[in-house]
């Protein structure tokens, strides 16, 4: 693998860096992190524009659909620059859930489905969640769920109760993993994907969840959800019937590297508010955090532990770029359990460098701090990535 950045990415990097760093950075404040997403949205839409308007719009995006059409590994080094600021994913629109969701309804919706769906979900005019964890079932477990579709005549029935729907606030549709075929031989084969509009009656939007003191809104948020009698057309089934498991393989292969990447863009944002601070902040006259040995050692290892992940991440986004995300299993596994705590560290020390103002709301540090101590949970725990790599690694040995 070639690990130099093409001329022409270099470039999209540098100029959209530079929007960032211009149009979005200074937008963020204490409000903002306190979870008021929603009362940014008008200027929000204003900054979408201006993307679309440079050519921009949704990098990862194939161009039928109106974006840019980057293979993974290019869109990873820009998906890096937008994660400087915690509202560049959505003005470009390839934030999670929608990039998944999209990426779904590509792979395996038909005509209608992308046509009524799709469309408007790349085109920015609405936004859409992802209902598949459960309360009281491991979110680690896919294949164990209580909500269950029923189909009757020419509908589905749906009913059940999910958690973290983020992004249900708002949204115009979900994308529900329910149990179609209970008596499936093989558990792999027992859930389907079923597209759920929020206007149904039965879907019920219970609360957006409070996350480590963050309730959040719109875009912002985590939901749960209840399906009660929740009838749909079964012409909103995704795919074939049984299906759900395989299409969910499909949308988290992927999707773990759209994380990575904007883990890593955090990362280098506290990274440079770091060491901004260590070169101004004196601790004596004339004495600055910059000639603490310390603050020192946390700058290196932090640039070496950014490096790394970074290098693991394009090498594992080349491989599905090569030969698919079956292929990549492995190491879609590895970035995760990787890169996730590395996020955490990087950001641990920022905050410790800043002190008090590290707590603070006035910087995005603590923002991050609250909201990604969740990487090493969500799309699969650690633990979970680290038990497919041990078992994958030790097969030859058995």
């Amino acid at each position: 693998m070639n690990f130099t950045i093409p001329p022409h990415i270099q470039s999209l990097m540098s100029e959209i860096k530079q929007f960032v760093y211009d149009e979005l950075i200074p937008l963020e404040s204490p409000a903002l992190f306190g979870g008021e997403f929603a009362a940014l949205l008008p200027i929000l839409r204003e900054k979408r524009q201006m993307v679309k308007e440079r050519g921009w719009w949704a990098p990862w995006l194939h161009h039928e659909w109106g974006g840019m059409g980057l293979p993974l590994t290019e869109f990873a080094h820009l998906s890096e620059v937008l994660a400087h600021s915690p509202l560049g994913h959505y003005v470009f629109n390839c934030q999670a859930p929608d990039v998944g969701n999209m990426e779904v309804l590509m792979m395996f919706g038909n005509e209608a489905q992308q046509a009524q769906y799709l469309q408007p979900l790349a085109a920015g005019e609405i936004r859409s969640c992802f209902s598949m964890t459960e309360p009281d079932r491991a979110g680690s477990n896919p294949t164990w769920l209580d909500t269950t579709a029923v189909r009757e005549g020419d509908e589905y029935i749906i009913n059940g109760r999910k958690w973290f729907t983020s992004s249900a606030d708002g949204a115009a549709f979900a994308i529900v993993m329910a149990v179609t075929n209970p008596d499936a031989e093989h558990r792999h084969a027992k859930a389907s994907m079923i597209i759920v509009p929020t206007d149904t009656p039965g879907f019920n939007l219970v609360r957006n969840i409070q996350i480590m003191g963050d309730v959040g809104s719109d875009h912002a948020s985590h939901a749960e959800v209840e399906y009660v009698d929740c009838r749909v057309p079964v012409e909103n089934l995704i795919g074939e019937e049984g299906a759900g498991f395989m299409i969910a393989q499909a949308r988290l292969g992927p999707g773990r590297i759209h994380h990575a990447m904007r883990w890593i863009g955090i990362a280098e944002r506290a990274l440079d508010l770091m060491c901004q601070q260590a070169a101004t902040r004196e601790v004596a006259p004339g004495r600055y955090l910059a000639q603490q040995q310390t603050v020192q050692n946390w700058i290196a290892e932090s640039r070496a532990e950014i490096d790394a992940a970074r290098l693991m991440v394009l090498r594992c986004a080349h491989l599905i770029d090569e030969q698919g995300a079956k292929a990549a299993r492995n190491q879609i596994s590895m970035i995760k359990f990787f890169v996730a705590p590395i996020l955490q560290q990087v950001l641990d020390r920022a905050i410790q460098a800043h002190g008090g103002k590290g707590m603070t709301d006035d910087l995005p540090l603590s923002y991050w701090y609250r909201h990604e101590r969740a990487a090493r949970i969500y799309d699969g725990p650690d633990e979970v990535h680290k038990w497919v790599v041990a078992r994958e690694t030790l097969k030859p040995y058995m």
